[in-house]
Parts: structure tokens; sequence; C-alpha cells
């Protein structure tokens, strides 16, 4: 018997019972769904964590120290920095900003926001990649000059002004001191890493000498928090971490075998440990959702059995005038994988929905639909109708036409 012809004969007993018919596929179609719209939510992560190391800056390597349990103090200070800025240490550098972190309340006319204070040198602003919507960055005279200057993120501006106050050129307090506004970033968006506008940027040498405490407690030398390197281009990257590591290990005196009390990290290490993690969360919410495919085709197998019975005399019949195994077989098999594709394709539209509801109430993930994500889950379901077919299938091919034509 003809492919076409089993397809036909499949839809006419479709159509005969079509009640039980959507209801069987409303479970292909569940399952379906929920596969595409967990996968495109586990494809959104991924994306949305990449493109938060990408707004990070570009090129970038992270220093950052290596504390040991039980250990106070940081292990990265100001010579660090300067070393590292050296052209003859490391030469791939395009950049190098030291960088303090601290959060704090700031005060303007009576108004008061926590927010955190990022104490850095005049290089952060091109390591970031930050742009200025008002005013300027600090420059080199500010920072030697130790200026009591700021530069505010658009929402430290929100929190602390009113609409009609032009920030620049205003004074807030931090800490009881006097700062006055030189500039506004432009808006740079939330991330997972804190609020990114939210923040206020000032002067190093100002914040170690007027702020905070930097010093260390055994060494007396300025402690920094990270030290940020931009490389001169993506392929020099790992010449720049190299070249750092050895640096800081002569610097620090580190023996030959051991352990190094700093970590020398790039935006593609950090995407690919956040890769793995959410590599499981995705393979776990797919493993979820397949659960539901599972369930639906249990439902097919069912309705295919009870297709089997209420259909003996017809097979009886069928192989009376000639009908061989491998037709009933085909005919049955038909009816349940096609049974599970219009499940699969009306999952798909259902799933589309899905995915377009997560990004209505989460802009941030783009849970847009992948083509693979589609054929994955509607091959899967197809494979469940084939499996689960099988068995309502073969029961059927097997039955004697004598006893399927005196079924009652």
């Amino acid at each position: 018997m003809h492919v076409t012809e089993n397809i036909r004969i499949a839809i006419r007993g479709l159509s005969a019972n079509k009640l039980r018919a959507a209801l069987t596929m409303l479970g292909i179609m569940i399952g379906v769904s929920a596969v595409i719209t967990l996968l495109s939510l586990g494809d959104g992560v991924n994306r949305f964590i990449a493109n938060e190391f990408i707004g990070l800056g570009s090129n970038l390597v992270f220093v950052m120290p290596n504390i040991e349990p039980g250990q106070l103090e940081a292990t990265l200070t100001m010579a660090d920095s300067e070393t590292l800025a050296d052209s003859a240490v490391v030469p791939d550098a395009a950049g190098v900003a030291p960088v303090f972190f601290h959060s704090t309340d700031v005060q303007y006319a009576g108004s008061s926001h926590d927010t955190t204070i990022v104490a850095s040198t005049p290089d952060y602003i091109s390591v970031r990649g930050i742009d200025m919507a008002l005013g300027r960055f600090f420059d080199d005279g500010d920072y030697n000059g130790r200026s009591r200057v700021a530069v505010l993120g658009s929402d430290t501006v929100e929190a602390l002004f009113p609409d009609d106050v032009d920030p620049v050129d205003a004074e807030v307090k931090i800490r009881g001191i006097t700062f006055k506004v030189i500039g506004v970033m432009e808006e740079q968006g939330g991330t997972s890493f804190g609020n990114r506008d939210d923040r206020i940027i000032v002067p190093l040498t100002t914040a170690r000498e007027r702020l905070f405490n930097t010093r260390s407690q055994t060494t007396g030398e300025f402690l920094v928090d990270m030290i940020l390197i931009q490389a001169v281009s993506n392929e020099a990257v790992d010449d720049v971490v190299i070249d750092a590591s050895d640096a800081l290990r002569q610097s620090h005196d580190i023996a030959f075998r051991d352990e190094d009390d700093f970590l020398v990290l790039t935006q593609q290490d950090f995407l690919s440990a956040f890769g793995q993690v959410t590599s499981v969360l995705t393979l776990f919410l797919g493993a979820i959702a397949s659960i539901s495919l599972l369930v639906g085709g249990i439902g097919i197998m069912n309705i295919m059995l009870v297709s089997v019975t209420e259909r003996t005399r017809e097979i009886g019949l069928r192989k009376a005038v000639g009908a061989k195994r491998r037709d009933i077989l085909g005919q049955f098999l038909t009816e349940a994988v096609l049974l599970a594709i219009m499940g699969g394709l009306l999952g798909i539209g259902l799933g589309f929905l899905g995915a377009s509801v997560i990004h209505q109430f989460v802009p941030e993930l783009d849970t847009s639909i992948t083509i693979n994500s589609v054929a994955l889950a509607v091959g899967f379901s197809a494979a469940v109708g084939l499996f689960f077919g099988i068995y309502p299938a073969s029961r059927a091919a097997s039955l004697h036409p004598i006893e399927a034509l005196n079924f009652e």
C-alpha cells in the first residue's frame, strides 16, 4: 500500500473520532510547546550572558586577587597596576585601569541615595568603552590634582536630582565630602554584575585620600579590587594574559611551583564558565519538557490500542482480501505518526506564543525561536509517535484474519 493511501486512510480514521484525536494531539502539542519554550529560554539566557560580557568592554582582561580562606586583604596593589601599564612589561596592552569599589550614601539637597562608588584612573573610560551623555570624564589633571570631581550614572542622576535640575556643575556629598559633578554617562543598562547606570566614578587618588582607607595593614601599599587591561586586539588577549601573569608572579615573588595569589581571566573565560552552567540548565529544562512528550506518547499508544480493538473486523477483512502484514503495520504506524506530527505543528505555534510571553515579561531575554529547536521538537514528536505506535501497529498486523472477522 502506498504512503499516500496510508495517509488518506489515517486522516479518514482520525476524522471519524475528531474529539478523541484532538485530545490525543493535545498531549503532544503541550510537550512540543514546552520543549520549544524552555529551549528558547535557555538560549535566551546564553545570549543575555554573552551580551553582558560584551557590554563590559572589548578585548578585556580581568586581574583579580585570589583570596584564600581566612585571608583578610586583597593581593593587588597600585604598584601592580603601574607594572602592568609599563609597555615594556605588557606590550599588547592598550590601556590599564585599576579599580576600587565601595558602596555608600550620596546626598544632594536633602536627597540621599545608596550607590556604588567606583574609584579608578582616567583610562577607565576608554578601557570600559564608556560614552558621556553630558559633561566630561575626569582627566590626568583631575587625577594628579586629587580633585573632588565625580561622574554619575543616569540612574544615580534620576535618584538624586529633580527633572528640572542640570546635574553638571552641581555638588553632591560623598561621606560628608563635597564633590563637583563634571559629567553624566550614557545609559548602559543593568547587568547581572550590577547596575552600570547606578554608580559614581571618582579619581582613585581622591578616593584613597579623602574617602576610603585603601592601604594594606601589613605593607602600607594602596590596594585595589581589580585591574582591567584592554588588549590592542582580540588576537592579543592571550599574549596579554601570559605577560600579565609572568609580571605579577615576578613582582609578588611567587616560587616556580607555588599557586598564584591572583587570577587573570578573559571575557571568554567568564563566558565559558557561565556557558557550562547555562548548558546544563538548558539540558535540564529540555529534559523536563520531554516528560510532557513522553506522556503524550503514552496517550497515542493508548488511543491506537483502542483503535485496533475497534477496527479488528476491518483489519480481518483487509487481510482476507490480500493485505499483507506490512500493509497493516504501515497503516497504523502512519496514523500514530500523523497524530504526533499534527500535534507537533500545533505545538510550534504554542511554543512561539510562550516564548513571546516570556520576552514580554522579561524584555532583557531574547527568546527568539531557532530552527534547531523547532526541528528537534518536531523530530522528537514524530519519533515519539513512531515509537509508541509500533506496539499497537504490530498487534494489529499480527491479528489472524479468521479471528479478526469473528471478533465482536
